[in-house]
């Protein structure tokens, strides 16, 4: 007998759901990340959900101590290392326990030899796939590209990290944050360390300036995971003539011309100083398929713009205008820059007119002419 369509989808492969990774993102121990995450945890089991703590790090702090004491805690495993017994995070106690959520305090943390895993956000990812949702804890410092500069900022060479990719399979973010006054006054009231250890914390670590730089390190990357929650909403569900951009998005629209560095660093500047992504833009539309050597000077240039950090996109068109704005719309850049290297005649008005069509076709965006040496 012939399966009516319903009865394909009923025995068709279920696309596999995961859990919802929630993390709770500081600049420094003691701004509450901990305790930001038991509270929640304990308000989600007042509303009938399970829940249960994976590992919660008290540090000696009576408050957070307190707020663990009112959850389930699954025992933690036992291992023996160099004569030594560490307990570890059981994720395979936790699977079998299977709760609806789950809490795994210090994400960067890493694991002893012999556990399941070698880091403990490994630990968090088989929970998530598992279906149970994760709340999780992190400083800025531990993530793994700010570590070179914070170790200049403060002189603490950073050694437990987490990959910058990691932050790209959260969920939601909360930023667990206090002003660096507040932060030290809980210092010296021996909220965060011991009081005979506050003052060497207060001298060194906790110097208002390593704070403030922190603070404004930590802010700019929970900037950017909330921008990214945003990306899907824009795509999906906006009217595309309206303007929803919240993080700026410059593009530079390069060719061979050796010359197009100068464009890529001055679009990289302005990126970075904008806190803004980057796109390096080469549309092809043949001039320089039959020369060897403006195929090497384009691969130099690609390879410049990938090495400061910018998303190279190579586009075919009949010209370049038209698949300029197109990617404009596209990817709702905010900002555009064109190289002008042409000192008059016919080939300043090809570049205008080329100028005068991008305008006409791409949306509301703002156009800086940049004058380039050839």
């Amino acid at each position: 007998m012939q399966k009516t369509p319903e009865q394909w989808l009923e025995e068709a492969p279920q696309p596999q759901k995961k859990g919802v990774f929630k993390l709770f993102f500081g600049y420094a121990p003691g701004v509450g990340k901990t305790y930001s995450m038991l509270s929640e945890a304990i308000r989600r089991q007042s509303r009938g959900e399970d829940v249960v703590i994976g590992v919660v790090e008290s540090h000696g702090r009576a408050a957070t101590r307190e707020l663990a004491g009112r959850l389930e805690t699954v025992p933690r495993k036992k291992l023996d290392y160099k004569g030594t017994i560490f307990e570890e995070m059981d994720v395979d106690a936790i699977l079998a326990r299977r709760p609806q959520v789950v809490l795994v305090d210090e994400l960067a943390h890493t694991n002893i030899d012999g556990s399941k895993h070698r880091k403990r956000y490994e630990d968090v990812f088989e929970l998530l796939d598992n279906q149970i949702d994760v709340l999780s804890t992190m400083n800025v410092q531990h993530l793994e590209s700010v570590t070179p500069l914070v170790h200049k900022i403060t002189g603490i060479v950073v050694r437990e990290t987490v990959p910058d990719w990691v932050l790209k399979r959260v969920d939601e973010i909360v930023l667990a944050d206090l002003t660096p006054e507040a932060l030290q006054t809980r210092m010296r009231r021996g909220d965060i360390y011991p009081k005979d250890r506050a003052d060497r914390a207060l001298g060194n670590f906790f110097r208002p300036s390593n704070l403030i730089a922190l603070r404004e390190i930590a802010l700019r990357h929970v900037a950017q995971v909330v921008d990214r929650s945003l990306e899907p909403y824009i795509q999906s569900e906006m009217d595309p003539n309206r303007e929803l951009q919240v993080r700026e998005r410059i593009a530079v629209g390069i060719s061979s011309n050796p010359a197009a560095q100068y464009l890529v660093a001055r679009a990289a500047r302005m990126a970075q100083a904008a806190n803004g992504d980057l796109f390096v833009v080469y549309v092809d539309i043949g001039a320089d398929e039959d020369d060897p050597e403006r195929k090497r000077s384009l691969q130099a240039n690609f390879q410049f713009a990938e090495n400061l950090g910018a998303q190279v996109a190579k586009l075919k068109g009949k010209d370049v205008a038209s698949a300029m704005a197109e990617f404009v719309r596209e990817k709702h850049i905010t900002q555009v820059i064109f190289g002008h290297s042409a000192p008059g005649g016919w080939r300043r008005y090809l570049f205008l007119t080329a100028v005068h069509r991008f305008l006409r076709d791409a949306p509301a965006v703002d156009v800086h002419i940049v004058k380039q040496q050839v």
